[in-house]
């Protein structure tokens, strides 16, 4: 079993945005994910994510203000979150869907927990006013987690995904942030920089 490494205390793990040294932990972190969500034989369908491509995403999302985070233990990244725009249309602008990945010796020790509630404060921080997930349904502990955070299920997506020769589902979470949509927003961001990139 992978998950032989003993719990660090949360409080010893920093929540801080990511940053290019980061790349090879977070390549390394998504790839055993990537290699362990679906069947051996459907490897030759993916594509592996290249440091230097990580690299030109990390730079987009910061110059466009999507926070891009990182959980570091003892100096090293044991896990990242991040968000990009829900839709590429400006009427979208205002919402963000999120992604989180944790070093698999590291699963269910509570990562998770110091991520996304930083990644909600962050991303409300920067002016979005709903953040959008999607989860695997089997997958107890992250909906679980997405609900102590104030997300709640807005939509069942029956055999949408493919694992180990299985059709899976997907369950759809939002949660509002900030204001939400008590009020208009500001004026960032505005269509024309939303749309770039």
């Amino acid at each position: 079993m992978d998950r032989a490494v003993i719990a660090p205390q949360t409080s010893d793990v920093l929540i801080r945005p990511t940053n290019a040294q980061d790349v090879d932990a977070m390549v390394a972190i998504y790839t055993h994910h990537i290699a362990r969500g679906v069947d051996p034989s459907a490897m030759h369908d993916i594509e592996p994510i290249e440091p230097e491509d990580l690299k030109r995403r990390r730079k987009n999302f910061r110059d466009r203000r999507f926070p891009h985070l990182a959980a570091e233990l003892n100096g090293t990244v044991i896990g990242y979150a991040y968000a990009v725009q829900f839709r590429k249309r400006p009427a979208y602008r205002y919402t963000v869907k999120h992604s989180i990945y944790i070093h698999h010796a590291h699963q269910r020790a509570g990562i998770g927990r110091r991520l996304l509630p930083a990644l909600i404060d962050a991303c409300a921080a920067a002016g979005f006013r709903q953040m959008i997930g999607y989860v695997d349904a089997g997958n107890g502990p992250s909906l679980r987690l997405h609900e102590s955070c104030g997300f709640r299920p807005v939509g069942h997506l029956p055999g949408v995904g493919l694992k180990f020769g299985k059709w899976t589902d997907v369950v759809m979470v939002q949660r509002s942030l900030g204001l939400g949509v008590a009020a208009p927003p500001d004026t960032w961001p505005a269509p024309e920089d939303s749309y770039a990139g």
